[in-house]
């Protein structure tokens, strides 16, 4: 077995590290392929924003016949460790399959990159901007993955935790069935709490409201997410990634957002869930991938709640419990029957009290590891 260095000029090495999972997950039914043309910017150091201020190594390990059995990103993310005074790198984009012997030689390189960058920690999976998806699955492995967030066998855990990492925080997600029975008394009591809390719950109805409030939505993204212990404020080029994928997905009528005297303190984002489009296209969009995710985008009875909060001098008040309130009256005026609410920290007791009200099974559980250098 060889640990090679990526060449992400070189296309044949590229090729190598993008399909491996295709190899690993072949048998999975519940696996997820990326998009294609998403995973490639990734390794792209021109057209994806985190090299701009940041360095990665990408790593593949291959066997004696040559033949991928395990790959792994390592980052640098310097703006993080600056603005937090840390040396932290995180890992992310971890593939491997059932052998210790290839995951410890990966995590090896890995963190002997690390540790001539001069870090003294290492953190994941997490990826290069929040929107990633965070964590490795340890609960619900028979359920299908939200768009976007992270899906591994059920092996993976015990090869990150041989390798020396150990759990840092579990992030849960929860998913509603719309005939599920909201009591009529939580509509009542957000809005009365809205009105006594001078908050204004604004639905949109077309993407271009949403592009119109852009750049307050940036703004609003790096003061809720930009505060959490393993995030940072995104660059204008990160957050204009990410606005443009949210305007390409979301249904704006899934998207509230939440103000105080005028000024925008919440949102929660809906997006239709592409996954099954995805798997029958093996994450392609050309040459007509593009039109299945198109039609699934309006055929899915899915959508993800993934994106949201609430700025945090005004948590506590209610403001997610009146934001849920207006997606539920969304929800029972649309195609969807289910509503998946992605990722929410273990340590968010706030959010987590006001939702649990609305009669969200909680079904998955991802993992944060962490090891000192």
């Amino acid at each position: 077995m060889n640990v090679t260095l990526v060449d992400t000029q070189n296309r044949e090495h590229v090729r190598k590290f993008l399909d491996l999972p295709f190899s690993i997950y072949r048998n999975i039914p519940q696996w997820v392929p990326p998009l294609r043309i998403d995973a490639r910017k990734q390794l792209d150091r021109r057209r994806n924003p985190f090299f701009e201020h940041s360095e990665a190594v990408f790593l593949l390990a291959e066997d004696s016949n040559q033949q991928p059995v395990g790959r792994l990103c390592v980052m640098n993310n310097k703006r993080y460790n600056d603005l937090k005074g840390a040396r932290t790198g995180f890992f992310y984009l971890f593939d491997s399959v059932d052998d210790r012997r290839v995951s410890q030689a990966l995590f090896d390189s890995g963190l002997s990159w690390a540790r001539e960058q001069g870090l003294n920690r290492i953190v994941g999976p997490k990826g290069f901007v929040a929107t990633d998806g965070l964590g490795m699955l340890i609960e619900g492995f028979e359920h299908r993955p939200a768009f976007g967030i992270p899906y591994n066998p059920a092996y993976y855990p015990a090869l990150v935790e041989a390798a020396g990492f150990r759990r840092l925080r579990d992030l849960v997600s929860g998913y509603v069935d719309r005939s599920a029975q909201v009591p009529d008394r939580i509509f009542s009591i957000a809005r009365m709490v809205a009105k006594r809390k001078g908050l204004d719950v604004v639905g949109l109805t077309k993407r271009s409201e949403l592009r119109k409030i852009a750049p307050e939505i940036k703004t609003l993204y790096n003061r809720v997410l930009g505060g959490f212990e393993d995030n940072v404020p995104l660059s204008d080029a990160e957050l204009d990634s990410i606005v443009n994928q949210m305007i390409w997905f979301a249904d704006p009528k899934l998207i509230k957002v939440a103000r105080k005297e005028g000024e925008l303190i919440g949102f929660v984002f809906g997006f239709p869930d592409i996954s099954a489009a995805l798997q029958r296209t093996g994450g392609r969009l050309f040459p007509f991938g593009w039109i299945d995710l198109l039609l699934e985008l309006r055929r899915t009875r899915w959508v993800n709640l993934n994106g949201g909060g609430i700025v945090e001098e005004h948590q506590g008040m209610g403001g997610t419990a009146i934001l849920l309130s207006e997606i539920a009256r969304s929800l029972l005026d649309s195609q969807y029957q289910y509503a998946d609410l992605v990722q929410i920290r273990e340590e968010n007791d706030r959010m987590l009290r006001e939702i649990r009200q609305f009669g969200i099974e909680f079904y998955k559980t991802h993992r944060m590891y962490e090891q000192a250098l």
